[in-house]
């Protein structure tokens, strides 16, 4: 079956796909591996945890192997010239020249990696009521406090049985053979007594009869395995202490997710604090004076749809997002509010081109932030950013406390004798291009941030025809059948229908992919 007749089945099973490409891509060559970004060279692997006086400068070194002036008297735009060498996209096709673009932006590998060094090293630990952990990352392992189970455990509703049948069946206690209760008295040879699952299984007994194999008879004395039944074996549906795990042995290293079964487990184990790291704390600031928050468009004016969407998928990213702020077109508001923010992670939406209304550059510059990612060649949302705030986060910080802000020049000074640095995460406005802008740079500064491992794409079969952008990479959200990655409609800036029904986002590099050929695939959230 061709590419073209994959898709036209597809879109009949599937009418919110989107249509054919009009200009297919050219296919890889045959003998050459597949390629991330078409003629991009290979990165080593990003160190997840530098020394901490390793100045980012450095840490740039290391990963992309700089040469010439030191760090320190390197320029920002000479820095990113040197960005730009390991990313042509015209070296996929020497015939191809190099697109004119900014100075500032990298590549859409390159760019991840910054923002995956910016976040290299985790904020700081702290001990949590396991309940108060979830979503953290955990900074020691899970260490088992006592053995599980505890004690010997009936698996199953029936009688505890001694040696082989007929049992002469004892009358229990009241309680007796119940979860929650102390074990019965240890059974003598050939006696039985009833037991629930879950209760402790009394002294010397060899097995649990289950109810079903069971009968009673001669007057409720004596117990006997119904017809056709053996005698269980011994052992048989007892759960023996420490079947699960002893007393401390490590259940999880550090490193886990806790999850709500991470939770049970802990509680289980009798783990009521868990050390985890601290998940970094996010501010979103929206921007513009068109946004409407509540009613039907209309008069110039939009719905938000990034102030609902984002701090969930900012969240699912390991941030604490504690509000969401919405500012008008004002320069000097921006300003205010950036020097005001004490979140590790200031993430805005908006402004970030050259508009007649965008000030974010001019705001960052007026407070002193530097410019880490300025443009990235992707599409869409290639007019993002990456900012290094002047001033640090300490562990615990939140900008729920007035007491815990400072002026921005106490700030700076703590960060310039070795205070943690904070982060501002520029999305472009529209819908589509902001989510590809926080699945490009927040997502790997704040998984890093909060200790997660890093989320690498996976690769799947294209299913069909994905079309480059020279120059550029694309992240298109996809549908996952069994046939593999298919592309969605609505798959504009502003849109966000495709978004809503993807199951992921496909990186397709400058060349294409055609049919048939792996594609990468980026998770998006989902909770």
């Amino acid at each position: 079956m061709t590419g073209r007749e994959v898709e036209t089945d597809l879109l009949a099973a599937y009418p919110y796909l989107l249509p054919q490409a009009s200009t297919p891509p050219s296919p890889p060559e045959p003998d050459r591996p597949f390629d991330y970004e078409a003629g991009a060279e290979e990165l080593p692997p990003a160190p997840r945890s530098p020394g901490a006086d390793s100045s980012f400068d450095q840490v740039l070194d290391d990963a992309f192997g700089l040469v010439g002036p030191s760090a320190a008297s390197r320029s920002r735009n000479a820095t990113r010239g040197a960005f730009d060498d390991l990313d042509k996209p015209g070296d996929a096709d020497p015939s191809v020249p190099p697109p004119a673009t900014h100075p500032g932006e990298l590549g859409w590998q390159q760019a991840r990696a910054v923002a995956a060094h910016a976040g290299a090293r985790p904020l700081g630990t702290e001990e949590r009521d396991a309940a108060d952990a979830l979503g953290a990352v955990l900074a020691a392992p899970l260490t088992a406090a006592t053995h599980l189970p505890p004690f010997d455990t009936s698996a199953m509703d029936g009688w505890a049985v001694s040696g082989p049948g007929p049992w002469r069946l004892r009358e229990p206690a009241e309680g007796e053979g119940l979860a929650g209760r102390p074990p019965a008295a240890s059974l003598q040879d050939g006696e039985a007594v009833r037991i629930a699952t879950g209760a402790p299984v009394p002294g010397d007994a060899t097995a649990v009869l289950r109810r079903e194999d069971g009968i009673v008879r001669t007057e409720g004395v004596e117990l006997a395995c119904r017809p056709g039944t053996l005698s269980p074996p011994l052992g048989r549906d007892i759960r023996p202490r420490g079947q699960e795990c002893r007393s401390g042995e490590v259940l999880l290293p550090a490193g886990a997710s806790v999850t709500p079964a991470v939770l049970g487990l802990a509680a289980a184990a009798g783990v009521d604090r868990l050390t985890v790291h601290r998940r970094p704390v996010a501010e979103l600031l929206v921007l513009g004076d068109e946004l409407l928050t509540e009613g039907v468009p209309g008069d110039g004016r939009i719905r938000d749809a990034l102030g609902p969407m984002l701090p969930g998928w900012l969240a699912a990213y390991g941030a604490t997002v504690i509000r969401v702020r919405r500012i008008g077109d004002d320069r000097d508001a921006l300003v205010a509010a950036l020097r005001d923010a004490d979140a590790d992670v200031v993430v805005t939406t908006g402004a970030t081109a050259s508009g007649p209304a965008d000030f974010l550059h001019p705001a960052l510059t007026e407070i002193g932030a530097r410019l880490l990612v300025d443009g990235v060649r992707v599409r869409p949302g290639h007019p993002m950013l990456l900012a290094e705030l002047p001033g640090s986060a300490e562990p615990g910080a939140s900008a729920q406390s007035a007491d815990a802000r400072e002026p921005a020049a106490a700030r700076a000074q703590r960060t310039e004798a070795g205070g943690r640095p904070r982060y501002l995460v520029g999305l472009p406005g529209n819908p589509l291009a902001a989510a590809v802008g926080a699945a490009t740079l927040a997502e790997p500064l704040l998984r890093g941030l909060a200790g997660c491992p890093a989320a690498e794409p996976y690769r799947v079969t294209a299913a069909a025809e994905f079309a480059g952008q020279t120059g550029h990479t694309r992240l298109v959200p996809v549908a996952l059948p069994e046939r593999g990655a298919v592309p969605l409609r609505h798959d504009g800036p502003a849109m966000l229908r495709g978004l809503a029904l993807a199951e992921g986002l496909a990186v397709v590099p400058p060349g294409g992919v055609a049919p048939g050929r792996p594609i990468e695939v980026l998770d998006v959230p989902c909770g």
